[in-house]
């Protein structure tokens, strides 16, 4: 076989601090690639005024796969004010540089599991009566990626044409009287191609790896158009798939039942900022950001990446107290990817049984706050989580 050829992308923060993590990981289990370095994030942006050079891209159009870190963004007028002096008032404008790479290469298809690991301390506990009860949860979210209120069509003081168009709406009445720079539009575009290709996925997924239903989970009572289209489109879908029972939720009720019965669920498909905000609220139930990984996923390229931020205040502690795992299992995500299923197989089960043996674990673990000073309360650093797991590899 030949030698594969990842990006890597370290971007901001923490990132720095846990990609590596993840790399030792992957050589440990027997995974053998070159690894390409690439720029992005908010030091690019200081310097160059692009968190997202031309030359990544290039990089990631030849090579196809990457893995990346995480990325520090801030305000627009925070960001203007962090430009390089020779930069400032040239017309650079910052926007995501992840959510750039999911528009440029339409990394349309977003999973992110959610799963207990038994012996976790941050698990989440149910009172059932006089009974204490943790929950199984095995929930994989299916976000679109590029579209809904992330596709980046929006304005302040929208242009006179965007306005005149807009007027034409009824509801638009309301705000006629409003000045053009008290107001703000952002647009929540769907489109049908994009619903059946991720709702055609999440079906996929749950076949190939025997969950009992999937769940479209969107507000269609309120957002009749885009969230009706996506029930739409879940009702025509799920005739290919008899075996699997289709699920309806609102997206507000989900979150109240994801608290009261998240046993229950299985694959939910979602459209982008319902998926984020839902994926995150399951993590919380199965240990935080600590154990959030994702993938990217579109028809030439796939990114893999943990959902947590930067973290920047911790970035240079010595030794580093951060978790390590949400990355290295977003690592295992890109085995699996790549065919790798007995890796990422062995990687996922040395993980849990670090974390159920309990002798090793981070501060979040601990339900410390983060600092300096949790290395010497018990707490694990980075470097002997990644040891705990690669000696059980």
């Amino acid at each position: 076989m030949n030698r594969r050829s990842i990006v890597t992308m370290p971007g901001d923060g923490i990132g720095k601090v846990l990609l590596p993590e993840a790399l030792r990981v992957l050589d440990a289990a027997g995974f053998q690639a070159d690894y390409v370095p690439a720029d992005i994030g908010w030091d690019f942006w200081c310097n160059e005024g692009n968190p997202l050079p031309r030359r990544t891209l290039d990089l990631l159009e030849k090579h196809r796969i990457g893995l990346f870190g995480s990325i520090t963004s801030k305000p627009k007028s925070h960001a203007d004010q962090e430009l390089k002096p020779e930069l400032k008032n040239k017309g650079h404008v910052y926007y995501s540089p992840i959510v750039g790479l999911r528009q440029h290469f339409n990394l349309d298809v977003c999973i992110r599991p959610c799963r207990t690991l038994k012996g976790n301390p941050l698990n989440f506990i149910r009172r059932n009566g006089n009974e204490f009860v943790e929950p199984d949860i095995n929930v994989v979210v299916f976000r679109q990626n590029t579209e809904g209120l992330y596709s980046g069509v929006e304005w302040t003081n929208p242009p006179a044409v965007v306005r005149s168009a807009l007027e034409t709406h009824t509801k638009m009445a309301v705000f006629k009287s409003t000045p053009g720079d008290d107001l703000a539009v952002s647009c929540r575009v769907i489109t049908r191609k994009a619903c059946r290709r991720i709702i055609t996925e999440a079906f996929r997924y749950a076949r190939r790896f025997g969950y009992k239903s999937v769940t479209v989970c969107e507000k269609p009572n309120i957002l009749r158009e885009t969230s009706g289209m996506m029930r739409e489109e879940a009702d025509a879908i799920a005739r290919d798939f008899p075996e699997i029972p289709l699920w309806e939720t609102n997206i507000d009720a989900q979150m109240m039942w994801l608290n009261k019965n998240p046993e229950d669920y299985g694959v939910i498909v979602t459209s982008n900022m319902f998926g984020d905000i839902l994926s995150d609220a399951f993590s919380g139930l199965v240990g935080g950001l600590g154990f959030a990984n994702s993938a990217n996923i579109g028809e030439s390229c796939a990114i893999f990446e943990p959902t947590h931020g930067s973290a920047p205040k911790y970035q240079n502690l010595k030794p580093s107290i951060v978790n390590p795992i949400a990355m290295i299992s977003s690592a295992c995500l890109m085995l699996e990817f790549l065919d790798e299923r007995e890796k990422s197989d062995r990687i996922r089960s040395a993980i849990s049984a670090v974390v159920a043996e309990g002798k090793v674990r981070t501060y979040d673990m601990l339900r410390m706050t983060g600092g300096p000073g949790v290395i010497a309360q018990g707490a694990a650093s980075t470097e002997e989580m990644t040891n705990a797991i690669i000696n059980r590899l």
